[in-house]
């Protein structure tokens, strides 16, 4: 998964798609706001832990808003809260969020309930953000490399080492969910991790299939977008009200966030090699089933952080957990999203065990994960979204 995102034609592409977007008064408020937050997000230029941190706050504010709007208006309640939490966490994009919210504001009628929403959004946002100010996201980075006296290493830092010290939403703690450890490297099951990946997920694999490559490359971005625009396919249904949806946005958005606080507590724990580290190592594993290949390079850029478990699977199975929960045991929508890394294809699911097993298959095209790590990647994130549906879903709609 990657931490920063490397890609600027995707962001031109996210740009082009979302540039003037405007708010139908005919749409549900939450699901235009939450493509706008995509749109301010990817111009940001937010690594994913960030960015996944700023939706969790944007739609659990929003969330409360609607809760707190009773009487007034919901859509000038929704548009208060995003100018505040967004202003608060993205200082950068102020124009954009001022005329966001100046176009939604614009088209509810002035009056006392505009001013009511207003003022309900706005302290809804107040509210989150003091409840989530001592959470540590602004912990001190103080990662030290692995090395002896003297010995070169590469000098760019890993991705968000303080993240596990974050207060969770949902969660105990950052551990609560850790999996066991990665595999051994004298076992049967590291050997076919091993030479899966180095078969697959090469730059020059010819073993990978053009589905395949076209699906490492979908599943090459990381941003909240890509899954919120599942979770918009099930928003989108006909006969849904704002409330509820607003509190399936924030199910699934804190259910990724937490997401992330648990799964790079597990990466650094264990500290586990990356394919490309591994492959062109494979002579001092001890394993005479895997050979080394000396210039061996992944399908993608390898994320700067350890490899396991999977960040990418833990936040599919989070999410489709969150969606199954809220689909219950009616016919499951077609859910689909869009990737600009693969150049605004779309790509569609019946079912969410559908969804999550392609994601994990995906890392190990791109030659970032072992399939060990794709399934406690899942594993572990179907448990945080179980946890989110536990705390907000199973309230009466």
């Amino acid at each position: 998964m990657h931490s920063e995102q490397r890609i600027p034609a995707a962001r031109g592409w996210v740009a082009l798609l979302l540039a003037g977007l405007a708010f139908d008064a005919s749409a549900d408020v939450i699901a235009d706001w939450n493509i706008k937050t995509g749109e301010l997000i990817a111009e940001a230029k937010l690594g994913t832990p960030p960015a996944v941190r700023v939706m969790a706050l944007v739609q659990t504010a929003a969330y409360e808003a609607v809760k707190g709007a009773q009487g007034t208006s919901v859509d000038a309640a929704v548009a208060a809260a995003h100018r505040i939490t967004l202003s608060k966490l993205m200082p950068g994009q102020q124009a954009a969020i001022d005329a966001a919210c100046q176009a939604a504001l614009a088209a509810i009628a002035e009056g006392p309930a505009k001013a009511g929403g207003i003022a309900a959004g706005e302290k809804a946002a107040a509210a989150v953000l003091a409840q989530r100010a001592d959470e540590g996201a602004a912990a001190p980075e103080a990662y030290r490399p692995h090395t002896s006296a003297g010995a070169y290493v590469p000098t760019a830092m890993p991705a968000v080492p303080q993240w596990q010290q974050r207060k969770p939403w949902l969660m105990t703690g950052a551990a609560q969910f850790r999996p066991g450890p990665p595999p051994a490297l004298s076992s049967e099951t590291w050997a076919r991790d091993f030479n899966e990946v180095k078969a697959l997920g090469g730059k020059n694999s010819t073993r990978r299939t053009a589905e395949q490559t076209e699906i490492a490359r979908f599943w090459e971005y990381s941003l909240p977008a890509i899954y919120h625009g599942m979770v918009r396919s099930v928003a989108n249904q006909p006969g849904r009200d704002t409330l509820r949806n607003a509190r399936l946005f924030a199910a699934a958005a804190q259910a990724m966030d937490d997401g992330l606080i648990g799964v790079f507590d597990a990466k650094y724990h264990y500290n586990f090699w990356r394919p490309a580290t591994a492959i062109r190592n494979g002579d001092i594993d001890g394993h005479d089933a895997t050979e080394r290949d000396a210039s061996w390079t992944p399908f993608i850029d390898t994320p700067m952080h350890p490899e396991y478990p999977s960040a990418h699977s833990v936040l599919a199975a989070a999410v489709g957990a969150v969606i199954q929960a809220e689909v219950g045991s009616a016919t499951m929508p077609v859910l689909s999203t869009t990737s600009p890394t693969a150049k605004g294809a779309s790509r569609r699911w019946s079912s969410v065990d559908e969804m999550t097993r392609e994601v994990a298959n995906a890392r190990v095209y791109e030659g970032v994960h072992y399939r060990t790590s794709t399934e406690a990647g899942t594993a572990m994130g179907r448990r945080i979204g179980e946890l989110a549906v536990e705390t907000h879903l199973r309230l009466p709609h």
